[in-house]
């Protein structure tokens, strides 16, 4: 082996080291907190001694059992679950919760984090039961503990198909073309994002740009079971000419969901600037403003479409959607990124030809690539770290009615359906003349 070599391998095992050390070090200062809660009515600093020795220990074999491109083992993650809930418990209790009330929200919430609809009922349920149980015998950290990781493990036994499946562990971008390798680099998206990525990868920004569609060319997306040349004209000016239509939303919300998704609005969605879909029909009629920014090479290439939509009046985002299209095997792909906080979330669809000219874009596939994948950039090498969400589905089916489209986009989470967005798109202004015919007989495009 070749001294710089040497250096090489060297230099990545202790940074391998120093970071397990530094697992394992949170690991232990996690436990001293939970250790310290659950102990608060006896001994808080033997049990905070306790609880970061147990956690420490933990997270040590956890790590020597982790192989390459694996996520820690289930037991352990429980084992944090239940530290993380044990100070949580120990405010509420402060707040004068008492403990089976502790117990019934532990479960909820545990129940809401595990997005399943089985297991958003199972949560409160277990939480109620563990009341029953132990109300009156354990303080409130000790029960918060115990509702969560009683919880998970009943959990895993009975739900045996994992929720998120690791893909890949610090790799090349080039190793994943079903993903888009684009994060935020602040903890706020906003409409404003693509000007900062302009900002970053140069090239020039376009601020809603006139006459530009979502994809450059309904014929990339070509494939087995999807021919362009059979799409309506209508819906090949819509992909490619996005701007030129002005789009009504009309949410259908399952009624299982509304709940967990109003408080995942205001804690998270709205604080970030992404993924805000309009709670019901009332927030709609504030109007859709819908742009796409674009970032262009030197040759005058657009390299990056940012789909971007918001609330009219205030211009709030509803969200940001960076398109790519992409060919793999004979067959086109559109991947959408939605930018987060040092990391994207991808859906990649498949497009399949409808009967009526239309077009469904669809993540239920047993192709390799479709599905979704949430994506951790890493900022100094760009290596991407990918876990895929199986659980999770979308299908959009675009199609003509008339001089305008209609869309429906429905989302599911283990075959339970929560969500459908229905959309009618219209032209913003009359539509331009046809093109003259082609010399070879091929299709005309708007």
């Amino acid at each position: 082996m070749d001294g710089e070599r040497a250096h090489r391998v060297g230099g990545g095992l202790g940074a391998v080291d120093r970071e397990r050390v530094q697992q394992i070090g949170f690991a232990a200062g996690l436990g001293a907190v939970a250790g310290a809660a659950v102990g608060s009515g006896w001994a808080p600093v033997r049990g905070a001694v306790l609880g970061a020795a147990g956690m420490a220990a933990v997270e040590a074999v956890a790590r020597a059992r982790q192989k390459a491109d694996e996520i820690p083992a289930l037991w352990s993650r429980i084992a944090a679950s239940g530290a993380i809930a044990a100070p949580a418990g120990w405010v509420a209790g402060r707040l004068g919760a008492r403990p089976a009330a502790v117990a019934v929200g532990a479960g909820a919430v545990a129940g809401a984090l595990g997005i399943r609809p089985q297991k958003v009922v199972l949560g409160p349920a277990l939480g109620a039961a563990a009341g029953g149980l132990l109300g009156r015998r354990v303080n409130a950290a000790t029960m918060a503990a115990a509702t969560v990781v009683g919880f998970r493990v009943v959990s895993a036994a009975v739900f045996r198909d994992a929720q998120v499946r690791l893909l890949a562990a610090a790799v090349p971008a080039d190793q994943l073309p079903f993903v888009v390798p684009l994060e935020a680099r602040t903890r706020y998206v906003g409409t404003g994002y693509v000007r900062e990525l302009a900002s970053v990868i140069g090239g020039t920004y376009t601020a809603a740009n006139p006459d530009v569609g979502i994809v450059a060319d309904l014929d990339d997306l070509a494939g087995p079971d999807f021919d362009p040349d059979r799409a309506d004209p209508l819906v090949r000016e819509f992909y490619e000419h996005t701007t030129r239509f002005a789009l009504d939303i009309v949410p259908e919300w399952r009624l299982w969901v509304r709940p967990g998704y109003l408080l995942y609005r205001t804690l998270v969605a709205r604080p970030l600037g992404q993924a805000n879909v309009p709670a019901n029909q009332k927030e709609t009629l504030r109007g859709v403003r819908s742009r796409i920014d674009t970032v262009s090479d030197p040759t005058g290439a657009i390299s990056v479409r940012g789909w971007i939509r918001s609330t009219a009046d205030t211009d709030e985002p509803i969200y940001v959607g960076i398109y790519t299209t992409y060919r793999h095997e004979g067959r086109g792909y559109v991947s959408v990124g939605f930018p987060v906080p040092q990391g994207d979330f991808t859906a990649t669809l498949l497009p399949v030809g409808r009967p009526d000219g239309g077009l469904t874009l669809t993540s239920r596939s047993d192709l390799p690539h479709p599905g979704h994948y949430l994506v951790y950039v890493d900022p100094q090498s760009r290596d991407l770290t990918a876990l895929e969400v199986p659980g999770f589905a979308e299908q959009l089916d675009v199609w003509a009615d008339g001089d305008q489209l209609r869309a429906d986009h429905a989302f599911s989470v283990f075959g339970f359906p929560f969500l459908v967005l229905h959309y009618t798109i219209r032209r913003k202004d009359p539509p331009p003349e046809r093109r003259p015919a082609q010399p070879d007989g091929g299709q005309t495009r708007l």
